[in-house]
């Protein structure tokens, strides 16, 4: 960058949360009048960063530097006062304030008494420095995404910003808003800003950025211009992983189809989603944040339905409306959020693994057999190897792999046919990790269709029997894991070739 001085310059920062190591040793330099892509799979420490970066967190170890002098914000309000600002995927404006109120609603000392014709007026001269056309007095909630977009980007030049983060800002937009969007970005530049761009969209990575780095499992990679790489040699560093690193299920026969989706779609999240799982089989499904693989796990368990399409359960169509038909059908469902939507922290791992099945142990007038209850329950954890003090040992006391597996105890006593596991190895230790894929690879051969989600790659390829690969809310293709590798994979999760 010849002669010129980083705006902002992060040395060996690192983050632990609990157990796990968002980043490590990281360093990056944003310069002015630059556009910074970063890249990574999920869970790379991308967003960690933009966390430390706006003062959210607060680095383990390591150093920032603003133009030279310490930077150590203890909050994002400091942050904006130093010259760091974000913009997002989901605007975070003021929908019944106006363009300008919502531009200069961060500024300190303009009083109790507002001119809100001088306030209209300035508003009007960031927006023209920034070439957006937009009614200062508009109510802010009657804009489009990319008009929202456009008023955070002018209340951030309204601050003097140094800084602009941008973290996956054209998701919700249309060609027409991106590209007017990056004219944004360029003026951005002329006027000195430094840009840091968070995109999983690569076409959009090399349209509009100077250089790029990426991240992998919280490590910085490499850093260099974007002209020097290509889309290949990216995805290659963002994966990086041998899938030999994880347990590697061995083929087996497999049966009658259990599960087929046709069409299914619900509007402005996913449409036209179809395929089929067996008995027997671990289908895979890879994709990047914001695909829609989630939203397809949670129409097929009714916790969001989905509103067009149809589903199948051997052979016999079905209606699915909430958890109950699923469980009903045999579709059962373990969240990515064990905390929030999948165990209940203060109660028992009896109490954990019976609630789905609570009929099942409760007579008629309303008795619950806790004999039986427990006699279960001491079966799932025998099977599952729950290390715990008793069978009345709260779930919030156990390790993050005892969780899991006391969640997955839940839906293996309700003996499902379709089991849907949604990022199973997500905070767990290795030797946790491991036996869980030892266990899906039990229930598969013990005939059970299983759909696997999963953002780690290697650990999909090497626990699924066919990958379907989801992009923005559409299935993108479904590969037999002897056709797939982790390029092939990343490459049309990230609409490449």
């Amino acid at each position: 960058m010849g002669e010129l001085v980083p705006v902002l310059e992060m040395e060996d920062i690192s983050k632990r949360f609990g157990a796990t190591r968002a980043l490590q040793d990281v360093a990056l330099q944003l310069y002015p009048g630059e556009v910074h892509a970063l890249v990574g799979e999920n869970g790379a420490g991308k967003s960690t960063l933009i966390k430390i970066v706006t003062g959210i967190h607060s680095p383990d170890t390591g150093k920032m530097l603003m133009a030279g002098g310490e930077y150590s914000p203890r909050d994002p309000a400091e942050a904006q006062r130093q010259g760091v600002a974000a913009i997002y995927q989901e605007p975070s404006i003021f929908p019944d304030l106006s363009v300008a109120e919502n531009i200069f609603i961060g500024h300190q000392g303009r009083g109790v008494l507002v001119d809100h014709r001088q306030m209209e007026r300035e508003a009007v001269e960031v927006l023209a420095r920034l070439d957006i056309e937009l009614d200062p007095a508009l109510p802010a909630g009657l804009l489009s995404v990319a008009g929202q977009q456009a008023v955070e980007i002018a209340k951030a030049m309204s601050l003097d910003a140094k800084v602009l983060i941008m973290d996956e800002p054209t998701a919700a937009l249309s060609a027409h808003e991106v590209s007017r969007l990056f004219r944004q970005v360029e003026r951005l530049k002329e006027l000195g800003v430094a840009l840091l761009f968070i995109s999983h969209r690569l076409g959009e990575v090399f349209e509009i950025s100077d250089r790029v780095s990426v991240f992998r499992d919280g490590h910085h990679i490499s850093t260099r211009p974007t002209a020097e790489v290509t889309e290949e040699s990216l995805i290659r560093e963002m994966v990086g992983r041998d899938p030999a690193d994880f347990f590697v299920r061995n083929p087996h026969p497999q049966g009658e189809v259990v599960l087929a989706v046709s069409d299914l779609g619900r509007r402005g999240v996913f449409d036209g989603i179809s395929f089929e799982v067996r008995s027997g089989e671990v289908l895979g499904m890879a994709g990047l944040v914001g695909a829609g693989r989630t939203d397809v796990a949670l129409a097929l368990f009714g916790i969001a339905p989905a509103e067009s399409g149809s589903i199948v359960i051997d052979g016999a169509e079905v209606v699915i409306s909430s958890p109950r038909d699923a469980l009903r059908n045999g579709i059962a469902y373990l969240s990515e959020d064990r905390r929030r939507l999948g165990l209940s922290l203060p109660q028992s791992i009896t109490t954990n693994v019976t609630l789905a099945t609570l009929p099942r142990y409760t007579s008629g007038l309303g008795v619950v057999d806790r004999a039986a209850e427990r006699r279960d329950t001491a079966a799932i954890r025998e099977r599952l190897g729950i290390l715990a003090a008793s069978l009345d040992t709260p779930v919030e006391l156990l390790s993050g792999g005892n969780q899991q597996k006391t969640m997955l105890g839940r839906w293996l006593n309700a003996e499902p046919r379709v089991l849907i596991l949604d990022e199973p190895t997500r905070g767990i230790d290795v030797g946790a990790k491991a036996e869980v894929h030892r266990f899906i690879d039990e229930l598969a051969r013990a005939g059970m269709a299983i759909i696997m989600i999963s953002s780690d790659l290697p650990e999909v390829l090497a626990m699924s029997d066919r990958i379907a690969v989801m992009r923005e809310g559409s299935l993108r293709g479904i590969r037999d894991r002897v056709d797939a590798d982790q390029e092939s994979v990343m490459a049309l999760a990230v609409g490449v070739g």
